[in-house]
């Protein structure tokens, strides 16, 4: 046993000397037992961690009572939770669709699948089975947006601002990249189009006013020095009222009388045209292509539905010049990514959309959520001190798409008798799985438009595990 320290505390004294030293407990049996799970190392390091915690609460006086058997029960906590990993799986009561900090989009169970059997073993990741010898990566993802978008060329890179910076890197440096001011956006975490503009070595040429940019402002910019007329979705923003904007077929006509390239950054990558779930003026990639945009550059990760990936399709010839940028490489994505957004393409291409959860969410109705969340809420209020009822509410799609824009839904509003709304949030946090819900107006609330079906139990046990 430690020897204890000055302490005019006479219980103080015993609880240190009954401390074992860190030996005295890897020699226990259950410590044993720990160690063949986990190592020597991660178990001996909780020990250190768990005695560590000990003597400071009986310094300060907030430890009463010491056992072998409650010192052992810490040490498998401890010892689970440095074993643990740091990014789990959530469940996600939000109702926020693509949810930034959560993830994004959540993969279809054929992606998944996919990705699972080409990551566990060998692949032909750039390797051509038909002559023998090596391929492109890049071919993958090719073929399957050339016959669903009628693209001549696909890229993917590890994300929409990688796609940006590489577009202009490549077809504009040095060069006058001519842009709307009304597009100068921030897309997420203080990174701003004109910053990325900035790095890539491109001059941008802020062009008309903040609400109102017509053609004739393009074409009075542009100058000997001009290689770029760039059009930028603002997707995670909304100007309403006095505003102006030239028609995409306005910057095509444009560019081509100058011998110019349109680069056109859409954002959240719409491969689908979702007008008649409440989704109003988002544009669809396939459009862009057939008015004849050079290069478009979109996301995996949002409304595509698919991993977290840049992707720029258009002409064959811009497109393979910045395939020989040196940077590509720097910014190409590996295997999973293109396992999984190969398997979420081809789930376009059969038609089984309704495959992908971020577009079986937004479809879902206020009725089908509403029956499901009436099931939830009688089994939450089954529990003593709870209540759950049905109201009203919005469901957003997130990750900075459709701003302004909102999918009804209902929403189940929980209260318990003695715990506030934050405590009751916090709580669910703390659960396994964690579940993330949202509060407002003192009230625990959770949109069952983002919970898949089989996650339901885990919230009502949740509630159930109340103390």
């Amino acid at each position: 046993m430690h020897s204890s320290p000055s302490d005019p505390n006479p219980a103080g004294i015993t609880l240190w000397r009954e401390i074992p030293s860190v030996d005295e407990l890897l020699a226990r049996p259950a410590i044993g037992a720990l160690e063949a799970r986990f190592g020597r190392r991660l178990v001996r390091e909780a020990v250190r961690d768990v005695l560590a915690s000990l003597r400071k609460q009986i310094s300060d006086g907030s430890l009463q009572n010491l056992s072998a058997e409650s010192i052992e029960r810490e040490i498998v906590a401890a010892s689970e939770q440095r074993a643990g990993f740091s990014l789990a799986r959530v469940i996600n009561a939000t109702g926020v669709i693509v949810h930034t900090n959560l993830g994004r989009a959540p993969l279809a169970r054929t992606a998944l699948d996919h990705l699972s059997s080409v990551s566990g073993r060998y692949s032909n990741l750039e390797f051509d089975l038909e002559r023998g010898q090596r391929g492109r990566r890049d071919t993958h993802t090719d073929r399957l947006f050339a016959e669903l978008l009628g693209a001549e060329r696909t890229l993917v890179v590890n994300n929409n601002a990688a796609a940006v910076f590489l577009a202009l890197n490549t077809l504009a440096d040095g060069a006058e990249v001519i842009v709307s001011r009304g597009e100068l956006i921030e897309i997420g975490e203080s990174f701003r189009i004109p910053d990325i503009a900035a790095k890539s070595g491109a001059l941008l040429r802020e062009v008309g006013t903040t609400n109102r940019t017509r053609v004739g402002d393009y074409a009075a910019a542009i100058n000997e020095c001009t290689r770029v007329l760039m059009r930028v979705h603002p997707s995670n923003f909304r100007i309403v009222g006095f505003t102006e904007r030239p028609e995409l077929a306005e910057l095509v006509e444009l560019a081509r009388k100058h011998q110019l390239l349109l680069i056109e950054d859409l954002g959240s990558g719409c491969l689908e045209d979702l007008t008649r779930f409440g989704m109003k003026d988002e544009p669809l990639v396939a459009a862009s292509l057939k008015a004849g945009v050079d290069v478009i550059t979109f996301s995996g990760d949002k409304l595509l539905g698919g991993p977290q990936a840049g992707i720029l399709c258009g002409r064959h010839e811009p497109l393979e010049r910045i395939r020989r940028n040196p940077l590509f490489r720097a910014l190409r994505v590996d295997k999973l990514t293109i396992a999984a957004l190969e398997a979420t393409v081809a789930l376009y291409l059969q038609e089984r959309t309704h495959e992908i959860p971020t577009l079986r969410m937004i479809r879902a109705t206020r009725e089908e959520i509403g029956r499901r969340s009436e099931r939830l809420a009688r089994r939450i209020s089954a529990r003593p001190g709870l209540s759950a009822r049905l109201v009203d509410g919005e469901s957003v799609i997130g990750g900075g798409s459709t701003p302004g824009q909102s999918l009804p839904t209902t929403l189940i509003a929980v209260t318990h008798e003695r715990l506030g709304a934050q405590n009751l949030e916090a709580w669910l946090r703390k659960c396994s799985p964690p579940i993330v819900a949202r509060v407002e107006r003192d009230q625990l609330l959770m949109d069952l438009r983002t919970v898949f079906e089989d996650e339901e139990d885990a919230i009502a046990q949740a509630f159930e595990r109340l103390p």
